[in-house]
């Protein structure tokens, strides 16, 4: 016989665990190159970028600190405004095929 409030506590299970992943991903780091080596950027597991390192030859030594600073917060803009864009997206392509069923809130997995 199917347990609907026994599928409810496994879905809230789910949800926690879910939520307690992606708030762990903040501690994983990946490191991508460029130009053998002349610029390199630290992401980490949000897909945020976290530091970006740019070769004294290929900018002014006192203009270096600056222009990473801009290029990391550039590009972190442009991944949060395609979390969002990407998120409308996958709402309006799974309207329907959802169950709304009252307190599951799956939002968090898109």
């Amino acid at each position: 016989m199917f347990d609907m409030m026994k599928m409810m506590g496994k879905m809230k299970e789910v949800q926690a665990k879910i939520k307690e992943a992606q708030e762990n991903l903040v501690h994983l780091r990946a490191v991508g190159e460029s130009g053998a080596g002349m610029v390199k950027a630290t992401v980490n597991g949000k897909k945020e970028v976290i530091a970006l390192e740019i070769d004294n030859d290929l900018v002014k030594p006192e203009d270096k600190e600056v222009l990473q600073d801009l290029i990391v917060a550039a590009v972190n803009k442009a991944i949060q405004e395609m979390d969002v864009t990407a998120k409308e997206e996958l709402k309006k392509s799974t309207e329907g095929m959802l169950p709304n069923i009252p307190g599951l809130d799956l939002s968090g997995l898109m």
